[in-house]
């Protein structure tokens, strides 16, 4: 898919760049000059998810002496060019002496700048703290920046450096952390004293070790800065791929002049219940907001009302309902009937775990030809049995478990998003699984596709309902394969939360003002500035 690009392990990668780029200077400076102009853009624009950019930010710069270096320099000059009253302290940890030819080119950049400072590690001493609030001068630094050692830094961190990075890591002083490409420290091991960061911003190729379990607490959250390394399409056999933000694409072109509403998905939804009925009501609103043309709810006649009240959009059909307030298993014969007019079908929201409303699932899944999406409570062992006796030549299924439902419907422990046993699991019951994590991983039991899209702003009840409306819309308009429409609505999803939290933070918010969101990452593309 070209809007997936391939996970490199190290090796992978150097190999990569050295055929792309050679030992061409220009080439080369190009490519620095590209990555650190996004670096420097792309964390003034996250740094808005803990605090409002200030006029004059303090920014510590830690340089290494080879390419992260200089990315890192330019990421500076590009941020003096946004904020010229900002005061960027250099922090020269290997040394100015052997900078290699760009860095040094980069460095010399700055010279214009009154505003910088440099300083070398050589003069750090043993109070690493003590000498950075020396640099600090009585302030805070609002962003340090970590370009000391990129792909070819091997652990252990030897001289000064587990020093300093021990006391980087410690100094409390320090409001936004970025890292060029990898943490110095992190290769395919990780050392004690890796940087820890709150961004990782993978320059041109994402890199393997940062998707790795025990790098996750080092790596923070996982930008990738798209250099067109992989504009020409590279055949290329890799255990997992990245989505990146062209996957939206197709949904911002014009609609065709002449369409109506059947030409856009009818999205038949079953489910809901009066113990968890916000579940429904998020995942129909997220399915109208994503563009469906037409939606039909099925939900508890004693919910249907009200409902239908608050969300004219959506055509409510009344179901008859267990004393507890849960589909009843008569509702079978009319959502049978329903679906003979809809294009896909979305169950699990709020359906509540009573075995009637659990049967119901199960029962819809056997007889329904339709394209499903299957989330929350419909994410049961007794579903994926009576999944295997639905007919060959029924649609596809997309599941969304997190790692807990994960382990219910396969037994299987993946707290560290383990892909082998993603893609075994997909392959074995014929589905397309959409892992959530904070790396969500989609596999459909061939291929394994990452997102590093959303962020701890979806950490809240009713985040994932939102993601399974989305994906009901998209699944029922067609057009592409369903690996693609669960790639494109993570995508969306995650784009739609990082919007708002750049725009109000990732705390005082509610899961639903992710909504408008979704309109806005449609017309103002971000990952895509370089």
């Amino acid at each position: 898919m070209p809007a997936c690009h391939p996970i490199l392990h190290l090796d992978e990668a150097l190999k990569y760049e050295e055929a792309l780029l050679g030992a061409h200077e220009a080439k080369v400076w190009e490519a620095m000059s590209r990555a650190g102009g996004a670096l420097g853009r792309a964390i003034f624009r996250d740094v808005n998810e803990c605090f409002p950019l200030p006029r004059d930010p303090h920014v510590l710069v830690l340089v290494g002496k080879g390419h992260n270096g200089g990315d890192a320099l330019i990421a500076a000059e590009q941020m003096l060019k946004a904020r010229p009253r900002a005061r960027v302290v250099l922090l020269f940890a290997l040394g100015t002496e052997k900078l290699n030819i760009l860095t040094q080119r980069a460095l010399e950049r700055l010279a214009e700048y009154p505003q910088v400072e440099q300083h070398n590690i050589a003069s750090m001493g043993d109070d690493v703290c003590a000498y950075l609030d020396k640099l600090a001068q009585g302030k805070i630094f609002d962003i340090c920046v970590d370009g000391v050692l990129g792909m070819q830094g091997k652990p252990p961190l030897r001289g000064d450096l587990p020093k300093l990075f021990q006391g980087i890591n410690q100094y409390s002083h320090i409001r936004f952390r970025a890292a060029v490409d990898l943490p110095t420290g992190l290769s395919n091991e990780v050392d004690p004293a890796t940087f820890l960061a709150d961004f990782t911003y993978a320059t041109g190729i994402a890199k393997a070790p940062l998707f790795r379990a025990d790098a996750r607490p080092y790596v923070g959250r996982i930008r990738y800065l798209d250099m067109g390394f992989f504009e020409d399409p590279v055949e290329m056999i890799v255990p997992e791929v990245l989505i990146t933000e062209s996957i939206m694409d197709p949904l911002r072109s014009l609609r065709s002049p002449i369409s109506d509403k059947r030409d856009y998905g009818h999205l038949l939804v079953v489910t809901g219940s009066r113990q968890f009925p916000g579940a429904l009501m998020m995942s129909v609103k997220a399915a109208l907001q994503a563009g469906s043309g037409l939606l039909t709810a099925c939900v508890p006649e004693s919910l249907s009302a009200a409902f239908a009240a608050s969300v004219p959009e959506a055509m409510w059909c009344p179901c008859s309902e267990t004393p507890q307030g849960s589909l009843s298993i008569e509702s079978c014969h009319n959502v049978l009937t329903l679906s003979e007019r809809a294009t896909a079908v979305l169950m699990g929201p709020g359906l509540g775990r009573e075995p009637e409303a659990t049967m119901l699932a199960a029962d819809l899944v056997e007889k329904l030809p339709l394209p499903c999406v299957l989330d929350a409570d419909a994410l049961m062992p007794e579903v994926f049995e009576a999944m295997a006796k639905r007919s060959s030549s029924a649609g596809p299924i997309i599941v969304t478990p997190h790692a807990g439902e994960f382990k219910r419907i396969s037994g299987v422990d993946v707290a560290d998003q383990h892909t082998d046993a993603l893609r075994d699991f997909s392959k074995k019951h014929g589905v397309i699984t959409v892992l959530k994590g904070s790396v969500t991983r989609i596999s459909d039991g061939e291929q394994v596709a990452c997102s590093t899209f959303g962020g701890p702003v979806l950490a809240r009840g009713g985040s994932g309902d939102l993601l399974a409306g989305i994906l009901g819309t998209l699944l029922s308009q067609g057009g592409v394969s369903p690996f693609e429409v669960a790639c494109r609505g993570v995508a969306w999803h995650g784009l739609a939360a990082e919007a708002l939290a750049r725009a109000q933070g990732q705390v005082a918010v509610t899961t639903t003002k992710v909504l408008p969101y979704m309109a806005q990452v449609l017309r103002e593309p971000v990952h895509t500035d370089l």
